[in-house]
């Protein structure tokens, strides 16, 4: 039985894609895009190193790009065996894999101007949205709780992972020399207590667990401290002439944020004032979410039954096209703007940047994780500019940063997450993190269980 991690793997904490082979059956675990730096489009470009059409089966541990983003190509080398997710997980699947196909077509228009100019060879998006349309017509719902068989000789089980609509955690019961192994991929978790959704559940039992490691070093700030901070923000800031920029990842945080201002609306914390989603993804997401009011937690619950999320959100304006994102730009604060992409790489919010990030009455609030590599990374590591469409603009507006806001568990919850399967023999594999995270919870990991964790690199054929 070999574990082979082809991203997040090396320090790498995107373009999650983990190849599990036993007996016979090859059988691969999310199949992400990696996001952030340079190289990010080569290592999407380059080849599997595996022939896909060989593949038995793959399994999704939640929709997100970076765990989501190479399906297509998949599909493109020849790939036509069945995609496993929870049913949120495909409509949310579906949504993010036609945006970025979007996004591709139109990153390769813009390339390809300079080549036609330059006279080079025009480039090819990694995908198209016909390819895309291919890739989710092999997608198979599975429900949690129940153990089903994906592979000759594998049987998987879906837990909730509390990290996104439908995000899991899997184990797999794999039948291997005559007898039956469990094997856990932990998925991304979300931190215990986060609006919205559930909190994540635990598997009691196995013998190898492939545990992501983002926040392996630290806590983050309590939720309740921060979402005191964020209202302070906004309050002080709605007062004020300034606009609140705010990236947002279009599916999870653009969500959490939109409810937390219709709390502070309802409550009267502030005074309601413009909020735009300039993010068409988001505004479908927020519609799949309410789809699936079976995955909200207790509080969500109470609080969509004692109120109207329509009177509370009457200043809440969806931008839905180019030119609706455009007038955004002539309307004076105060104005609290939600735009993708969520670490700053692409997507409205650089528009919005560039018009806004050289006023020193605005505010750039980073609500989540921020890859190396990206314009999200420059800000909140303090740079005094940056660029934006080959422009240098000037970094005057104040920059806040919340992490409690993360999807992502933190040290804490992780080993918590960890401890019930924490047995002499288990095999810890941390992954999906840079290499001080995931060193510093290995560490942990060895002083709390005595077990000594493996941090594989890219590619690192392990076997098990």
């Amino acid at each position: 039985m070999n574990l082979t991690p082809f991203g997040a793997a090396g320090g790498e904490v995107t373009g999650s894609a983990y190849l599990l082979e036993a007996g016979k059956s090859k059988v691969l675990i999310d199949c992400g895009l990696f996001q952030g730096g340079r190289g990010a489009d080569a290592k999407n470009r380059a080849p599997s190193g595996r022939d896909a059409s060989k593949l038995d089966a793959v399994v999704l541990t939640h929709a997100h790009l970076d765990h989501t983003g190479r399906l297509p190509l998949l599909s493109k080398a020849g790939y036509t065996g069945p995609i496993f997710a929870t049913p949120a997980t495909i409509e949310m699947t579906g949504l993010i894999l036609r945006d970025s196909a979007k996004l591709q077509a139109a990153d390769a228009e813009r390339v390809n101007r300079k080549r036609q100019r330059a006279g080079d060879v025009p480039m090819e998006p990694l995908y198209t949205l016909q390819q895309v349309e291919t890739t989710l017509s092999l997608l198979r719902p599975v429900p949690y709780h129940q153990l089903i068989s994906i592979a000759p000789g594998f049987e998987a089980e879906f837990i909730e992972a509390g990290h996104m609509l439908g995000s899991a955690c899997i184990q797999f019961q794999v039948q291997e020399g005559g007898r039956t192994r469990k094997i856990v991929f932990s998925g991304d978790l979300g931190p215990k207590g986060a609006p919205i959704l559930k909190d994540y559940e635990r598997f009691n039992d196995a013998e190898v667990v492939v545990l992501e490691s983002t926040y392996g070093d630290r806590d983050h700030r309590p939720l309740k401290d921060t979402v005191e901070e964020f209202f302070a923000l906004v309050k002080s800031a709605s007062s004020g002439q300034g606009k609140i920029l705010v990236p947002t990842f279009a599916v999870g945080r653009a969500q959490l944020l939109t409810m937390l201002l219709a709390y502070a609306f309802r409550k009267g914390i502030v005074k309601p004032f413009p909020v735009f989603m300039d993010s068409p993804m988001a505004t479908v997401a927020w519609k799949i979410y309410r789809a699936h009011s079976e995955l909200f937690d207790e509080d969500m619950v109470k609080f969509l039954k004692e109120g109207s999320l329509t009177h509370d959100l009457e200043t809440l304006h969806y931008t839905v096209t180019a030119d609706e994102s455009k007038k955004i730009n002539e309307l004076s604060g105060p104005c609290l703007i939600m735009a993708g992409s969520g670490m700053c790489n692409g997507g409205r919010i650089l528009h919005h940047f560039k018009q806004n990030l050289w006023k020193p009455e605005n505010h750039v609030v980073i609500v989540g994780y921020q890859a190396e590599g990206t314009l999200g990374r420059l800000l909140v590591q303090g740079a005094p500019d940056v660029k934006i469409f080959g422009e240098k603009v000037i970094v005057r507006s104040q920059v806040h940063t919340m992490g409690g806001f993360s999807a992502h568990a933190g040290q804490t919850d992780l080993l918590n997450w960890f401890a019930p399967m924490a047995k002499k023999g288990t095999r810890v594999i941390l992954t999906h993190g840079e290499n001080g995270p995931r060193t510093a919870l290995a560490q942990m990991i060895e002083d709390r269980h005595k077990i000594k964790a493996h941090l594989p690199q890219l590619r690192e054929e392990i076997q098990l």
